[in-house]
């Protein structure tokens, strides 16, 4: 079952092309991870996902309907977006920030509810930051502001959840808190589609892996069934090893010491 997927696709920005003939599936109650060289389209096929882009050639289908042929609050309702670098609006506070969240179900005759106060306190309590809602956001940490940015897409309750980089700016520990907050939303039931730079990371968190190059996916499935020394070297250039980590037991990618490699080459 897929209820986002894409057939067909050609990305560009104004004269650069960026993707063509791209055609990917989000399978339903996965925690899908796009990898890739730097430039290879991960991050601007996301964008097509989110409706943030508009295809030049292809579709991207939502529920089996074209995507761009639907209202945005129906999107919105449907699928959240957790951009690359969002921009918080100065002053904001924590909760004013999450509650914004919940703008796909105002309207006219639809003002704050109770059920959007209930989202809010709900989506604050799930990464942990309850306790910092009357804060302003910009004196808050890197870590805390993206639980922040998480919790205002859990406010949106929509069943598919797009995360550009989730981890950029963080370091380790609070990567290793950001992934694992995701990996337990996607085992409460949610669709996830991440882009990370660290391939063992994807391998440790994702369910299903898309390996890009040069705007064309060349790999994708399982972690454990796709990654291999071979890949790794196809998709980023890099000599490694390939092992199973003793701690998780997914594919941990080990690149080829330099000196060894020097050494291997004066030797031929």
């Amino acid at each position: 079952m897929s209820r986002l997927r894409a057939t067909d696709l050609t990305l560009a920005y104004e004269q650069r092309v960026v993707a063509e003939h791209l055609g990917v599936e989000i399978i339903d109650g996965s925690f899908t991870v796009i990898v890739g060289p730097n430039a290879c389209g991960k991050s601007t096929l996301l964008r097509a996902l989110a409706r943030l882009l508009k295809p030049r050639a292809g579709i991207v289908y939502l529920d089996d309907n074209p995507i761009g042929d639907l209202p945005a609050k129906q999107v919105a309702r449907r699928l959240g977006l957790l951009p690359q670098t969002p921009i918080t609006p100065e002053g904001i506070t924590v909760a004013d920030l999450v509650g914004r969240g919940r703008y796909p179900y105002q309207g006219l005759l639809r003002q704050w509810s109770r059920e959007d106060e209930r989202a809010v306190t709900a989506a604050m309590e799930a990464v942990g930051i309850a306790e910092l809602a009357d804060r302003p956001v910009d004196e808050l940490s890197g870590g805390q502001r993206q639980r922040v940015w998480l919790a205002l897409v859990l406010a949106q309750e929509t069943p598919i959840m797009l995360l550009d980089e989730p981890t950029t700016y963080l370091d380790i520990a609070h990567q290793i808190e950001v992934l694992d907050l995701c990996a337990r939303l996607h085992e409460e039931g949610r669709t996830l589609v991440a882009v990370l730079h660290d391939l063992n990371h994807a391998c440790r968190y994702a369910t299903h892996l898309i390996a890009m190059r040069d705007g064309r996916v060349i790999a994708q499935g399982a972690p454990s069934e796709i990654v291999t020394a071979e890949l790794v070297e196809e998709v980023f250039r890099l000599p490694c090893q390939v092992i199973t980590c003793p701690e998780a037991g997914t594919p941990l990618v080990i690149p080829a010491d330099r000196r060894r490699s020097l050494a291997v080459a004066e030797s031929a």
